[in-house]
């Protein structure tokens, strides 16, 4: 079984003015859809095929009825529609297999459900979702999504359609997506298991006065923060809970960091 970093979503009100901030800031970002029976539409920015989300509302009842348990659109409902990063997804090529290896470990598993949003461009782009999670975990598992077409197709597609292209700020690669947790042993024992990920060495990030360590995952890590010290996983822990609060990326010519709609990205 093997998973790859597909997307991180970032629930920004309004996916336009995100759009324009990281615009701002050296990214490449486009506009992307609706989700028609979903309430929701992007723009989104890729790196390779690991690509930001940013989503917003259209129609809140629709998000709301269309909501699976364990669902992206459960987790927006349950956050009150918060603006922050929200969740990521996985890439599988057999989300069948994947869903019967999560019932053995004890996880609610519900779909694959097939999916479709058209493109401003009137193509239509076509996917699996897959939901799993146990009740009473504050730290919700990924999602899993498979693509109906292969990587190789899709990306030769969307950098045909110039949504994959440079990044004014140099050659970006997404390196890892930072979670906010309590206990940093035990999510990381827990995830590893779940997904089945090699876990990368412990480490301290002072700049975030937090102990942090990653799963190693092709797209773009996993990255786990527990606070030894008050600052921003503290913060982040005090006033949304176990939750993604930052996005490091690689290749940039210099060292930044910005805040965009409750986020943290930083040219490492």
């Amino acid at each position: 079984m093997t998973f790859k970093f597909d997307h991180l979503v970032h629930f920004v009100g309004s996916p336009e003015e995100a759009r324009e901030s990281l615009k701002q800031h050296g990214l490449h970002v486009v506009n992307g859809g609706r989700h028609e029976h979903g309430g929701t539409y992007n723009t989104l920015s890729y790196f390779d095929l690991s690509y930001l989300e940013l989503i917003g509302l259209v129609d809140k009842s629709l998000a709301e009825e269309s909501a699976e348990k364990y669902s992206l659109r459960d987790t927006f409902k349950k956050d009150n529609y918060a603006i922050g990063l929200s969740r990521i997804a996985l890439r599988s090529l057999d989300l069948e297999m994947e869903a019967e290896r999560f019932k053995s470990l004890g996880l609610e598993v519900f779909g694959p459900f097939p999916l479709s949003r058209q493109r401003p461009d009137g193509s239509v782009v076509s996917w699996k979702l897959l939901f799993a999670g146990r009740e009473n975990e504050e730290l919700e598992l990924p999602f899993f999504i498979q693509w109906d077409d292969s990587d190789d197709e899709r990306k030769a597609d969307l950098v045909e359609q110039k949504t994959i292209a440079p990044h004014p700020k140099g050659d970006l690669q997404l390196s890892s997506i930072g979670f906010a947790v309590q206990n940093l042993d035990t999510t990381v024992e827990k995830w590893s298991n779940y997904l089945d990920l090699e876990k990368g060495e412990s480490f301290v990030d002072e700049s975030l006065n937090a102990k942090g360590q990653k799963l190693k995952l092709t797209g773009g890590d996993i990255a786990f923060y527990s606070p030894i010290a008050d600052g921003l996983v503290a913060e982040t822990l005090a006033e949304r809970g176990e939750k993604p609060f930052l996005v490091d990326i690689t290749g940039a010519r210099e060292k930044e960091q910005f805040e965009v709609k409750n986020a943290l990205y930083r040219f490492i």
